[in-house]
């Protein structure tokens, strides 16, 4: 599903101009953007994070596609790209004293935050590597894109110093730390909706009471970490989403059936079918929906969260019984999407 090109603009007009873009960047979160930007990270420089990570959406997919295409034109990836926003306190992969998994980045958390300390870090340095995606043959090839890159490189210089290219293990750590400095930043990660504002009309109340009555296990309204809510636990659920056909039928798509989530990862059959809850915020931007992006439509996807019988799940272990049960009325399902709409950053 496409948006309209002309609202897209429009929109992308009206956010530039804000208050929240007129913020001043630091050298390390301008460095991260321009490196976000730039299509040097792809192998036929066809691609930035931006293509699928863009704020016209959310900071997901720009095309809002189900799974994104890859570098190569042919290729896509076997998972909906989440957004890239309101990620930066996702937490270093751990189990609770529940011994649930919580944190890490990805769908099933292999950005674990082990090596780098920062799972958002680790998770820049995914993509740009990955055949089905950017496609880079190795680190040394990134490192020399960017190095020959006057804007990129002089200001990866006066932040990293000037020894910042000499190892290129190192230079490629520091290049995602940029790139997650700037999906830190206000530009960003912006706390700019209506929500944060304490403005909502009367069904949007409505649905901000339903939500919180029944959403806020998984999508915690608690300030986890940081100043404002991020409509997240950070934690893994199989909430029984069912595959999806239009992946297993594309020849050229990575996706393989079943897809176990973090129990792939893991190697852990009791996490099998779990995948990261994800934050909440511009999620009407971020169509479609769940890891496989099955539902096209936010309303969908609230639907399927209220009752999910009749659903054969992808996997069919360890369901969450949190979810699928609600027992709303359709009335209700339509207030916590008109209040999932206020989310949205202006």
């Amino acid at each position: 599903m496409k948006k309209n090109l002309v609202s897209a603009t429009v929109f992308f007009l009206v956010l530039s101009v804000g208050p929240v873009f007129a913020a001043n960047l630091t050298d390390m979160e301008k460095l991260g953007k321009l490196i976000y930007e730039s299509t040097l990270l792809s192998n036929n420089q066809t691609q930035s994070c931006a293509t699928c990570h863009s704020s016209t959406t959310g900071f997901a997919d720009l095309n809002n596609a189900a799974v994104s295409l890859g570098d190569d034109g042919v290729s896509t990836g076997g998972r909906n790209a989440p957004t890239s926003a309101y990620c930066g306190l996702s937490p270093v992969l751990r189990q609770d004293k529940t011994g649930e998994y919580v944190g890490g980045m990805f769908w099933d958390g292999r950005a674990t935050g082990s090596r780098l300390h920062d799972p958002l870090a680790e998770q820049a340095q995914g993509p740009p590597l990955n055949p089905v995606e950017m496609n880079m043959p190795d680190v040394q090839t990134i490192i020399d894109r960017i190095a020959s890159d006057w804007d990129i490189s002089s200001l990866f210089i006066t932040v990293y110093g000037v020894d910042a290219f000499t190892d290129v293990n190192v230079a490629f750590d520091n290049l995602a730390r940029a790139v997650a400095s700037y999906e830190r930043s206000a530009e960003v990660t912006r706390f700019t909706s209506r929500f944060d504002t304490g403005v909502l009309n009367a069904q949007e109340l409505r649905g901000k009471k339903l939500f919180s009555q029944n959403c806020t296990t998984c999508h915690a309204m608690a300030r986890l970490g940081g100043g404002f809510p991020l409509f997240t636990n950070y934690k893994y659920v199989n909430a029984g989403v069912p595959k999806n056909p239009a992946l297993e039928n594309d020849p050229n798509c990575a996706y393989r059936y079943p897809d176990l989530g973090l129990g792939g990862f893991i190697g852990d059959p009791a996490q099998n079918g779990k995948f990261k809850i994800p934050t909440l915020r511009n999620i009407a931007l971020t169509a479609p929906y769940s890891h496989n992006g099955y539902f096209p439509t936010l309303k969908e996807m609230v639907s399927f969260m209220n009752n999910r019988s009749g659903i054969t799940p992808e996997v069919a272990d360890n369901l969450s019984t949190a979810v699928g049960n609600l027992g709303l009325a359709d009335s209700q399902v339509e207030d916590i999407v008109v209040f999932l709409n206020s989310l949205t950053d202006m």
